[in-house]
């Protein structure tokens, strides 16, 4: 455990190349130890701050209503929890992610 607690005052927030690539860090281990260990410090302001974080947070949501197929949100459920995050959340990252790459198709 106290070896865990070092590892992780250690961590840093790394600058991204593509927000795609910041989305992927953020949803994975080492996001989820980063936003872990900087809600046991009170804020996670003083990180430097994410950028596609801080575009979300901008973004003023509209709640909408949406139907899924039972089993699409099923799975959603479980890679959600695998990832150590809400369906929801996972649900708006992939949309976003899907706009993003539609859209630098063309």
């Amino acid at each position: 455990m106290e070896m865990e607690k070092r590892k992780l005052k250690k961590l840093a927030a790394p600058k991204f190349a593509s927000e795609q690539e910041e989305a992927k860090w953020w949803s994975g281990a080492e996001g989820r130890a980063f936003l872990k260990q900087q809600s046991k410090g009170g804020t996670a302001a003083g990180h430097g701050g994410s950028g596609l974080v801080a575009k979300l947070e901008e973004a003023r949501s509209v709640q909408i209503a949406l139907r899924l197929p039972s089993p699409d949100l099923a799975r959603a459920r479980t890679i959600a929890e695998r990832k150590g995050i809400g369906y929801q959340t996972l649900l708006k990252m992939l949309v976003h992610e899907g706009l993003q790459r539609v859209e630098n198709q063309g």
